[in-house]
């Protein structure tokens, strides 16, 4: 662990494996977005609930954590919850290559938040590596524009979304200064899964409605995604700022880009390419600002 803490690169590269399997398990579902994303929730607390119950400390510090701090937790899984909903929206609305790419976006409401709210600052330098990569989603989106009637619709969802994404991050940075990695990401889960169940609720979708189909991708979604995914990212809040972790998670529309071609047929045009070399460049520069500061 404590190489991994010294090293935690390959670690947030297995995180962008598993963040860009989302998309790809999101299309095969047949459910409601709210039912989807519950699932993936519901199990990911399921996964999560042994590590924390078998260690005394986590349960511990899970007994005694910080009011405050558990508020943001539970803010922070609102807003998340938010995320999923409107993110499966977009992404039965438009191609995967637009609503992964337009999610990433968050980069910039994380970086405006970081300097408006938790008094960060961005060179110019690491400024002109994340314009860089959010060139190459431009070029990704607009490559991929589809012609349905719900594309803008679904784009539109994709950008609320990575706002949503952004206020969960910003949360969370400051949540983890008072707790571990696990009881925080644990909160965030639970409340997010009951917020989720709450909407279910409300919209008359019950969760077996549809069958095996949304618990066996929520299952998909919660172990790749979420604990290999998500869970990882925010571990990666301790030790990069936010900014850097949004700006790896640009990786995503790239490894989803790949994936859609041979599951679903969804070639990319020579300018969605440029675009994902864009996306590289860009992430690989500001690492490199990031790894000198």
């Amino acid at each position: 662990m404590k190489y991994l803490e010294k090293h935690p690169m390959p670690v947030i590269v297995v995180g962008i494996i598993g963040i860009s399997l989302s998309a790809i398990f999101v299309r095969y579902s047949s459910a409601p977005s709210a039912v989807t994303a519950a699932w993936r929730l519901l199990w990911s607390v399921v996964m999560m609930t042994p590590l924390v119950l078998g260690s005394g400390q986590i349960r511990r510090e899970l007994a005694r954590a910080d009011k405050k701090a558990a508020a943001l937790s539970g803010c922070s899984g609102v807003f998340l919850a938010a995320h999923f909903i409107l993110w499966f929206d977009a992404l039965h609305k438009t191609s995967v290559a637009s609503a992964a790419t337009l999610v990433c976006t968050e980069v910039i409401w994380v970086s405006l938040g970081f300097c408006l709210f938790l008094k960060g600052r961005i060179s110019k330098k690491a400024a002109g590596a994340i314009a860089v990569t959010l060139l190459g989603s431009v070029l990704i989106a607009l490559a991929d524009s589809g012609e349905g009637e719900g594309h803008l619709e679904g784009d539109i969802l994709a950008v609320l979304a990575a706002v949503c994404s952004a206020v969960y991050m910003l949360f969370g940075r400051s949540a983890q200064k008072k707790l571990s990695t696990t009881v925080y990401t644990y909160l965030v889960y639970g409340s997010c899964a009951l917020v989720l169940v709450v909407i279910c609720l409300i919209q008359g979708n019950g969760l077996l409605a549809s069958g095996m189909n949304p618990v066996v991708v929520g299952a998909a979604l919660a172990l790749f995604s979420t604990i290999l995914g998500h869970t990882i990212f925010s571990w990666a809040l301790k030790f990069y700022s936010p900014s850097f972790v949004s700006a790896c998670k640009l990786l995503e529309p790239v490894g989803a880009g790949i994936l859609a071609v041979f599951l679903f047929g969804e070639i990319p045009a020579p300018v969605a390419l440029l675009g994902a070399v864009l996306i590289l460049a860009g992430v690989w520069y500001y690492s490199r600002i990031e790894k000198k500061a």
